[in-house]
């Protein structure tokens, strides 16, 4: 064999650069096709998931359980201005004002409906409002009562009470101790605090259920009836039994105006979530101090004793 001369030895190539690259070979970080559109915000699937958790916060609430705030003393002392509680929404079925925002007419009747028992506190829409109150059912469908000298009278036999030890309420921001409605009630205890002193009393209705309620004296509202509940409704007062707007106040003065269709009935008041004393303010380290101790998981179910003789 021979030597061709027309060999050359090898070499290395020259290196290839983005330049030498055919346009559609450039690699880019991009996303193209396909990928750019799955990369790409979808607001439409967004605003249904908006819509869609909003829609089942709301049905909870319709139809399950709900938080409430207490604006008002009407229920004192088993709640106070400032508590935050949870009303169940089912133990009495549905009806037009358990959706949330109450956007119905007056509808008769409830879906799988059945009446509180005595004693209960309830949620309740007075009538033409979109409002709700707190109550506690004190009257159903057939009793007669009355109320005399503060004095309940439920068909003619008067509901037995027990007169209690005056109660001390720690004064706050939310628990003022205002004069016109606890008149001579404001001391300053031992540790130099002061403190809402009320007289109270035990109430035992024929179920044998019991609750505590304050009565400060002689008022327009110690004095009702007597009258007949009509099927299908409920009779309602206040603990605050002198400070309440409930079925012994007329509609003109925010009262219910005497018994009130189960139909408005919203809600059984379960539980007490937290409360506030109203001293909060815009600084989130005010938040812990203005949190009321002992009142976190107090339950408003109403106590049971024997019935009475």
């Amino acid at each position: 064999m021979t030597d061709n001369a027309n060999d050359t030895p090898p070499s290395e190539s020259p290196p290839v650069t983005a330049i030498d690259l055919p346009e559609e070979t450039i690699l880019s970080d991009a996303p193209q096709g396909d990928d750019a559109q799955r990369s790409a915000v979808n607001w439409w699937q967004e605003l249904k998931s908006i819509v869609l958790l909003i829609l089942a916060v709301l049905a909870f609430h319709s139809f399950v359980a709900k938080p409430f705030y207490i604006p008002s003393e009407s229920m004192m002392p088993v709640l106070l201005t400032g508590d935050r509680l949870v009303v169940s929404k089912f133990p009495y079925g549905w009806s037009y004002v358990s959706p949330s925002f109450h956007p119905l007419p007056f509808l008769k009747g409830r879906v799988l409906g059945r009446l509180p028992d005595r004693g209960d506190i309830v949620i309740v829409s007075p009538q033409n409002r979109r409002e709700d109150y707190i109550k506690r059912v004190i009257g159903l469908p057939g009793d007669i009562i009355e109320v005399r000298g503060g004095q309940v009278i439920l068909n003619g036999v008067a509901v037995k009470q027990k007169m209690l030890k005056p109660l001390r309420l720690a004064v706050d921001g939310n628990a003022p101790c205002p004069p016109l409605q606890f008149p001579g009630a404001l001391v300053t205890g031992k540790d130099g605090r002061d403190y809402c002193e009320l007289p109270v009393r035990q109430e035992i209705l024929p179920n044998g259920k019991t609750y505590v309620t304050i009565d400060m004296g002689p008022s327009a509202l110690d004095w009702y009836g007597p009258v007949r509940v009509p099927a299908d409704h409920v009779f309602l007062m206040g603990d605050n039994r002198d400070n309440s707007a409930d079925s012994r106040a007329p509609l003109e003065e925010n009262g219910l105006g005497g018994p009130v269709p189960w139909e408005a009935i919203g809600g059984r008041a379960e539980f007490i979530t937290f409360s506030l004393d109203g001293d909060a303010t815009w600084n989130p380290l005010s938040w812990v101090h203005a949190l009321r101790s002992g009142r976190a998981g107090n339950s408003l179910r109403p106590q049971s004793v024997a019935p009475p003789q």
